[in-house]
């Protein structure tokens, strides 16, 4: 087959292209389209023998990565320079073959760099659109580093934080949705919990920003972007609700008091002096838990919640039932359950000292039953 030149193609505008999917939450926004959480994607299907998408890189730091799929299987990952350019997703292919491409944000939205974004403006190719499947179960996963799969990809020696080692497809996200033929989206972030981040940091929780488009991306390109919007639950509800916090939280415990620079205020998670946790302080983890399944529950009214939990340790477990009982006794709400994760092992571990790919793997077999039994 010969080839298409480039004169041979049409470009069309991310906001024009008929049948595209977008997954993971974002604004209405097409022009251009951005993607803000790991997971992340757009999703087409093409008959024409090439493809190429135009994307904008940005960052202060922390570079972009992406992978692509085409027919379910990935056929490429890169780092994306700054700058705005075109990437190739394929050429020279059947073109009476129909192909389903997913081109994903490979690594979380970084709060640590206002500066990193990705954005896709238009795609171009020699061939026409298709409609997408529309799958019939929808999860959303949110959790901290693991659900963003730092350390998922990349050597057991590796201890470099940097994009590179962020994976959103060796993730047991990933994984558990495919498995169950599902739609998915992502709300993770590195270090952060339901009360608080590793570093007793108060700021860094996730059901603070739940409810808005990407609101832990700060700084004024973001703020543009869209990322302080609400989210309008109402376009995407979940089947499935799967909680993956108090790594974290745990974390706090065993971590040194955090300064509030601005407020001089001291915040840190106690120990006692044998080292189990301040009766007090875990409390506040518990009822942190507990209004966070309010939240969950307030904005996906039909959505199973699953708290899933395990995966670097299992040490606020107990408390996780306890949160999880009071909410049930409070709300009389049944369609709350908890699973413990396989932990992660000398020989399942990943780069960073986190849960490898084989890790994922267990990790979503076990969840994947669960949720098909919660299904039935």
């Amino acid at each position: 087959m010969k080839p298409s030149s480039n004169e041979e193609l049409e470009i069309t505008a991310m906001s024009k292209v008929p049948y595209m999917k977008v997954h993971g939450r974002t604004t209405e926004d097409r022009s251009p389209l951005t993607l803000f959480w790991t997971g992340s994607a757009v999703e087409l299907n093409v008959q024409g023998s090439e493809l190429w998408v135009e994307v904008e890189s940005s960052y202060d730091q922390l570079e972009p990565w992406i992978s692509v799929i085409i027919n379910g299987v990935p056929v490429s990952r890169q780092m994306l320079v700054r700058g705005r350019f075109w990437i190739c997703i394929f050429r020279g292919m059947n073109s009476d073959a129909v192909k389903n491409v997913r081109i994903i944000k490979d690594v979380q939205a970084m709060s640590v760099d206002p500066g990193c974004s990705l954005q896709f403006h238009a795609v171009k190719t020699n061939g026409t659109f298709l409609p997408v499947e529309e799958k019939r179960l929808k999860i959303e996963f949110i959790g901290d580093s693991i659900t963003s799969g730092e350390g998922a990809i990349g050597a057991k020696t590796e201890e470099d934080w940097v994009p590179m080692w962020f994976s959103a497809l060796h993730n047991y996200t990933f994984m558990t949705a495919e498995a169950l033929h599902a739609e998915y989206r992502v709300i993770s972030q590195s270090g952060w919990g339901v009360l608080s981040s590793w570093d007793n940091n108060p700021r860094g929780n996730i059901p603070e920003y739940y409810e808005q488009v990407c609101g832990l991306l700060q700084g004024e390109q973001n703020k543009q972007l869209g990322t302080l919007e609400p989210h309008e639950f109402s376009s995407w509800q979940p089947d499935v609700i799967v909680v993956n916090l108090g790594s974290n939280d745990d974390g706090a415990f065993h971590s040194p008091a955090w300064t509030d620079p601005l407020t001089g205020q001291v915040y840190k998670q106690r120990l006692n002096e044998d080292g189990t946790y301040h009766e007090e302080d875990l409390a506040k983890f518990e009822q942190a838990s507990v209004q966070f399944l309010i939240q969950l529950r307030k904005n996906n009214p039909q959505a199973y919640i699953v708290w899933a939990y395990g995966m670097l340790g299992a040490s606020m477990l107990p408390a996780i039932y306890r949160a999880a009982d009071t909410y049930k006794s409070q709300t009389a709400d049944h369609r709350v359950s908890i699973v413990q994760l396989p932990n992660t092992t000398l020989e399942t571990i990943g780069a960073r000292t986190h849960p490898g790919d084989l890790s994922h793997r267990r990790a979503a077999d076990v969840l994947t039953e669960w949720i098909k039994g919660i299904l039935k």
